[in-house]
């Protein structure tokens, strides 16, 4: 509480609140509520003007671009913020880069930080080095989260029941099974008859196109995945042809992601395709 002067209640504090996940945000709500609660505890400390960034709800804090968090810099650096409140201090970066840019900055234009364990100014000696070793922390507790999360998954791969995505035609029934529909099962079978005659992944589906028959594909809403009969484009085809599940083999492992370097911020690409001899399982 000493750490606060007049300097820092004239200016306003910022309320920073993040999820990580879509998944977080939907069904943590409790932990929103305590974020967004720290309004209170701000003004508790003496601020009369409080606001809110909550840009980033669903977005992950290990490095990719977040605008809430860009918008939390700018104000810093302007100099109108004297103090950023979040649920704990090292939920405001996950990744080291954006934990000591944000130590630099608000120790520059002495800004505080707070959290629900107390209050640090990154200009004194103590203080930055308790913040540095609270984002060296949880950086190395992600770290370790996600590498555990990716070998379970991996495991159940192993063994035949890890299903990320449904192919076009099968349903979901419990958390490791699978079936596919009949009238799907039907298009399917007529689509490989083709390709045995035809001998041609093009051939079968300008075969579709003239006869104007359609081919189930997957259209993906906001909570739902439901299956659409449409006349089939060219990738439609190719897709059914190449895809093992539709020869009952179970495969993980036929796409990869690559980590690249965009503007100074980490971007994933999905979707590269990996050699048949470089799956996983």
């Amino acid at each position: 509480m000493n750490r606060i002067g007049t300097d820092h209640l004239a200016r306003e504090a910022i309320v920073y609140v993040r999820q990580s996940t879509v998944g977080q945000v939907i069904n943590n709500v409790e932990s929103r509520r305590r974020q967004y609660a720290l309004v209170d505890r701000a003004r508790q400390l003496g601020w009369a003007n409080v606001s809110v960034i909550d840009d980033d709800l669903g977005r992950s804090g290990s490095g990719v671009a977040r605008p809430g968090f860009e918008k939390l810099l700018a104000a810093i650096c302007e100099g109108r913020v004297g103090a950023v409140v979040s649920i704990e201090a090292s939920r405001l970066a996950r990744n080291g880069r954006d934990w000591h840019t944000l130590l630099e900055f608000c120790g520059l234009v002495g800004t505080l930080i707070a959290d629900e364990d107390g209050v640090y100014d990154p200009r004194l000696a103590n203080d930055r080095l308790l913040l540095g070793m609270k984002g060296t922390m949880s950086e190395m507790e992600l770290s370790i989260l996600r590498q555990r999360a990716h070998e379970a998954l991996k495991q159940k791969a192993r063994r035949g029941e890890l299903f990320m995505t449904v192919a076009v035609g099968y349903v979901r029934c419990g958390s490791d099974r699978i079936e596919v529909d009949l009238r799907v099962r039907e298009a399917l079978a007529l689509v490989f008859r083709k390709f045995a005659e035809l001998q041609s992944v093009r051939q079968v589906h300008v075969w579709f196109r003239q006869e104007r028959i359609t081919l189930p594909a997957v259209l993906h809403g906001p909570g739902d995945r439901r299956v659409e009969w449409k006349a089939p484009v060219y990738n439609t085809v190719h897709h059914i042809l190449t895809n093992p599940i539709y020869a009952g083999a179970y495969a993980f492992g036929r796409s990869a992601s690559k980590v690249t370097i965009e503007n100074g911020r980490k971007r994933i690409v999905r979707g590269f395709r990996v050699e048949r001899p470089d799956w996983q399982v």
